[in-house]
């Protein structure tokens, strides 16, 4: 079994123990869209594919296995080292590198490292994306994620335009 599987499976186990019912559905739709959107990325800038897709999967680690979201990325952190750790498949440095990212990740103000960055922009534009009513809090961010994927989007008081929408609903 590859890695990133390795990990899907801890995240697997973690949302189908979720309590909170309405909570499985969208941290699957969460987690899982925030690594698809991690990879891609990484294709984009010449990144880890696999390291982006795991970082993606497990930023919000904490949210979704305790239901509590102040200081989740710190906290998620700690507790993806020792996941990481236990897997015995990463190196100390990839270890560093996931853990940092995560701890990061809330902090989209401030500029980080390249991983840091990477989770950053892949949060926002799942965000936005997922549904178009949803307040998107970091336009600057998605405003260049989406012209560094060479795409042109609307942004309509602080929502991607209905018409980004009816404009790939027209194209299918």
């Amino acid at each position: 079994m590859n890695r990133l599987e390795l990990v899907r499976n801890e995240i697997d186990v973690i949302l189908l123990n979720q309590t909170n019912v309405e909570q499985r559905p969208l941290g699957y739709i969460h987690l899982y869209g925030v690594s698809q959107n991690c990879a891609i990325l990484a294709l984009k800038r010449g990144l880890n594919v696999e390291l982006s897709a795991i970082i993606g999967i497990l930023h919000d680690f904490h949210t979704y296995k305790f239901g509590y979201v102040k200081e989740h990325a710190a906290l998620g952190a700690a507790e993806v080292e020792n996941i990481l750790r236990d897997l015995e498949v990463f190196s100390e440095k990839e270890i560093e590198i996931i853990k940092s990212a995560i701890s990061n990740h809330s902090d989209k103000e401030n500029k980080h490292d390249k991983y840091s960055e990477l989770i950053k922009d892949a949060d926002v534009l799942q965000n936005s994306i997922y549904s178009s009513v949803f307040e998107i809090k970091h336009k600057k961010r998605l405003k260049k994620v989406f012209k560094n994927l060479g795409i042109k989007v609307k942004l309509k008081n602080g929502i991607l335009a209905k018409k980004n929408f009816e404009y790939l609903a027209k194209e299918s």
